[in-house]
């Protein structure tokens, strides 16, 4: 799992048995983070020509493998790799969605089967191909009400109502970390960069008074949003110190998280997001739902997880994809399958 954070690419193996439910194990969980070169060239990848792209994605194909060999060395018993591509497009409503190093070069490269490409088919059907984890979250996670994931953007799903809903809520880490950048962070440390700053009322308003906010679900969000709705908003206010613009922005995260959960909720929080100690508690602040932080192995690798169920349940021929969730025009099972 490769995510907008850019963080690094998450490599989980997983043990999945079928009884009654569905039950997991991680046996080997492992993130190998992006060199500076491969986060400066995936961060601007969007911005390049369609030829660009696929000359890049070469080499990512190269760097996925590298990566997958060093991983699974010393692992038996493997029966496919999942594969989630980095996400470089994704605009539903045009019909468009691009994660790259989805090729049959891949499996030929770690000759292991591989499924991947999980979002095409379903905006080809009408959907949003996003959020995809839901299905994971009504299957692996039946104790809570709500799955809420703190990634390069906040995802909710609600996995146990009658019929399963799930949206993208608001840019998280892709801003944050973009914001720590100005003071040579990586990212902001348990939010303690947010925690020092104030809040600048007229820099809220203006993050609040976004439209995306307004539409109702399905619906997903993509780097080009942030790039084109937040970055511009941002910029208007540069002059303030870094410290209160990461503040401001945190506090609108967390207005906008908390809104989306009733009193009665019990919500699993995943992602990277999840270590960001001031950002989870100022959720309480605008919501009295309960709030459970996992097994950090679960914090972390969630998302790979997910991911390689869906590919388990696409490689068994099992919907993956839920049209009540993405709004597509059928429950399917989506994915490529490729074999060295």
């Amino acid at each position: 799992m490769s995510g907008t954070s850019l963080d690094g690419l998450d490599l989980v193996c997983v043990d999945f048995e079928k009884t009654d439910e569905w039950n997991f194990k991680i046996l080997k969980a492992q993130t190998y983070p992006y060199a500076a070169e491969w986060n400066m060239r995936l961060s601007q990848l969007h911005l390049q020509s369609s030829q660009h792209i696929r000359q890049v994605e070469e080499d990512y194909v190269d760097l996925l493998a590298t990566y997958m060999l060093d991983f699974i060395e010393g692992l038996e018993g493997v029966d496919f790799v999942c594969s989630h591509g980095h996400t470089v497009l994704h605009q539903p409503s045009q019909g468009v969605t691009l994660q790259i190093g989805n090729t049959q070069r891949l499996s030929q490269r770690i000759k292991l089967p591989l499924v991947c490409d999980f979002r095409i088919q379903d905006v080809a059907l009408g959907g949003q191909g996003a959020p995809l984890v839901p299905v994971g979250d009504m299957h692996l996670f039946k104790a809570y009400s709500n799955c809420l994931n703190l990634g390069g953007f906040a995802n909710v799903s609600l996995p146990q109502k009658a019929q399963v809903i799930a949206y993208d809520i608001c840019a998280v880490n892709t801003v944050l970390n973009t914001l720590a950048k100005e003071k040579n962070l990586d990212y902001d440390p348990e939010g303690k960069l947010a925690k020092s700053g104030r809040l600048i009322p007229s820099l809220y308003n203006a993050l609040e008074a976004l439209e995306f906010y307004q539409k109702k679900a399905p619906k997903s969000l993509g780097i080009e949003w942030v790039t084109q709705e937040i970055f511009p908003i941002l910029n208007q206010f540069s002059t303030y110190a870094v410290e209160d613009r990461i503040h401001t922005y945190t506090q609108h995260i967390a207005q906008q998280i908390g809104s989306v959960f009733l009193d009665s909720d019990t919500v699993l929080i995943t992602g990277g997001g999840a270590k960001n100690k001031y950002l989870v508690s100022q959720f309480q602040q605008y919501s009295n739902a309960q709030f459970s932080i996992p097994d950090p192995l679960v914090v972390d690798f969630k998302e790979a997880l997910v991911f390689a169920f869906l590919g388990l349940l696409r490689f068994e021929n099992q919907v993956n994809c839920l049209a009540s969730v993405t709004g597509a025009s059928t429950d399917h099972s989506s994915g490529n399958i490729f074999y060295p």
